[in-house]
Order: structure tokens, then C-alpha cells, then sequence
């Protein structure tokens, strides 16, 4: 820890980044909780590099962005319910990533290629350098993201989430650890590619269905090579429950205050982790 005069400076960095067609205003709640909790050891940002239409541009587009908007860091630049067809038109290019209909049929989508070490984009080892990988994911009422992709489980590994909160952090109502599990590189099969191609041609619920199965398996088995905290978020009891995608991370503080509890956590959360033997960064 460096000091001026007596004034603490900063050993951490936290990025605050908004989903789609948003701006760093749906982070004025959670921003200020965590400064306040955390103290002047974070330096915490929210991003504007990828404001309201701008992410449309693309996922990677988009990260390229938000490298250059944070040049110290000195690194490389690295809707569930929505219908497939309508996601490009909506989203532009972010859509046809998100729905993994980018780019040539023969290719990995993006998103496939991001759950794997390919060529120079080493996602994986990328993310394993991190101590702690935390997942927070709404078990139900979200429109966007469903329970299942945010919190990268099989439809076969969710149970019935439980009303109970944890003491202290309400709706949040499980917390738990998963370990790495050694497994194959995701791959593109020849007959991923035939359904990729299916889906870009004719994008209707028969020729997707197949080919998102097929890529969500390949995409948990690259993400599982890394150990998860998952942290399961219901908010069945609040006022405005359907407001779950909002509410988790207070998007605006008197219409999704519900979501405090989880904000709570997460500040309470790092600050646990904080107190532990770690690398220190230069800011």
C-alpha cells in the first residue's frame, strides 16, 4: 500500500461494466457501496466506453473498448428469451454473437472460441490467472438470462433453488463452490458447422435448437477447466420480482432496491478475499 500525506492509495482494480443498452449510470447504486464499503484500498471504474447503441458493435468490438479506455492496465486487448431471428436486427452483431450465428459456418462462433485457449486468445488461461471467479445468477423471474446460462450449469445440474435467504444478504439463497473438472478442448465438428450454417440460413426454433445444444455442452466443458463460486439469487419475495435482471444489481436504487442484499455481498465478499496473502497490483 502506497501513501501521500497520509492519504491511502488504491492496491486494487474494479471494473463496473453495464450489459446491453446501458450506461455506467445503472452502476450510480452499487458504485457507491462499494467505495463505501471497501474504502479507499479499490480503485473502482465504472466503464463508458460501451454506451447504449455502441453495444451493438459486438462482444469483441466492445472489449477492445474498454481495453482503451483503461490504457494502465497493459494488457491485450481481449436475451436468452429473445427470439434468435429478431437478436442481429435488435442487437446488430452483439446478437448474431450472443445467439452464436457470427461468422463463417465452418468457424467457432465467438462465444465458443471465449471457453477455450486458441491460437493467441488464451480466454481460459486468461481467466485462471484470476484467484477467484464468481458467478451471481438469478434462479428465476429474469427476462434477459436465464438461470441455467448465467450461472454456466446443465439443465440437469439445477435443483429446486430454495426462499431461504442467507442471514444477512437478502435473496441471496445459495452459495456454493465448484471445483475444476479436467475435460476435452471445446471443439467445432463438422456437424456443428452444418447446424451453424442451418441456423444462419434459416434461423427458426428447429434449426437452432440442435446447434445451441450442441455448442452450450462444448462451452461448459471450457468453462468448467476453471473453479467457480456460484452464487444463486432469488428474488420471488420482492415487490417488482420480475424485475430480477434490474434488481441484482440495483440498476436504479428505488425501483430495484431489492437487489442490496447482493450488493452487500459482493462488497463483503472481496473484502474477505482482500484480507487474504495475495498479488498485489501497481495502479
Amino acid at each position: 500500500m502506497n501513501t501521500s500525506k497520509g492519504k491511502q492509495e488504491p492496491d486494487h482494480l474494479l471494473i463496473l461494466v453495464h450489459g446491453i443498452m446501458a450506461s455506467p449510470k445503472d452502476w450510480t447504486y452499487g458504485e457507491a457501496v462499494l467505495k463505501r464499503r471497501l474504502g479507499g484500498n479499490f480503485y473502482i471504474y465504472a466503464s463508458s466506453a460501451n454506451i447504449y447503441t455502441k453495444t451493438f458493435v459486438g462482444i469483441d468490438m466492445a472489449g477492445r473498448r474498454l481495453a482503451d479506455e483503461l490504457p494502465f492496465l497493459q494488457g491485450l486487448s481481449i436475451l436468452e428469451k429473445l427470439a434468435a431471428p429478431l437478436a442481429p436486427l435488435i442487437v446488430g452483431r452483439t446478437g448474431a454473437q450472443l445467439f452464436l450465428t457470427d461468422g463463417d459456418p465452418s468457424k467457432p462462433p465467438l462465444l465458443l472460441q471465449m471457453a477455450s485457449d486458441c491460437e493467441d486468445k488464451m480466454f481460459i488461461l486468461a481467466l485462471a490467472a484470476f484467484k477467484n471467479r464468481v458467478l451471481y445468477a438469478n434462479v428465476s423471474y429474469d427476462h434477459m438470462v436465464g438461470w441455467r446460462t448465467s450461472s454456466v450449469r446443465r439443465e440437469k445440474d439445477l435443483i429446486k433453488p430454495s426462499h431461504r435467504s442467507l442471514e444477512g444478504y437478502k435473496h441471496i439463497v445459495n452459495v456454493e463452490y465448484c471445483s475444476p473438472v479436467s475435460s476435452q478442448a471445446p471443439h467445432f465438428p463438422s456437424k456443428a458447422a452444418r447446424a451453424k450454417e442451418a441456423a444462419q440460413r434459416t434461423p427458426n426454433a428447429e434449426n437452432t435448437e440442435e446447434y445451441h445444444q450442441m455448442m452450450e455442452e462444448e462451452m461448459i466443458n471450457g468453462l468448467q477447466k476453471v473453479g467457480w463460486r456460484k452464487v444463486d439469487v432469488n428474488f420471488h419475495s420482492s415487490f417488482w420480482p420480475y424485475s430480477a435482471h434490474n434488481s441484482i444489481h440495483v440498476k436504479n436504487e428505488w425501483l430495484h432496491n431489492a437487489g442490496a442484499g447482493v450488493i452487500a455481498h459482493v462488497a463483503d465478499s472481496i473484502k474477505q478475499q482482500e484480507s487474504r496473502p495475495c498479488l498485489s497490483a501497481n495502479l
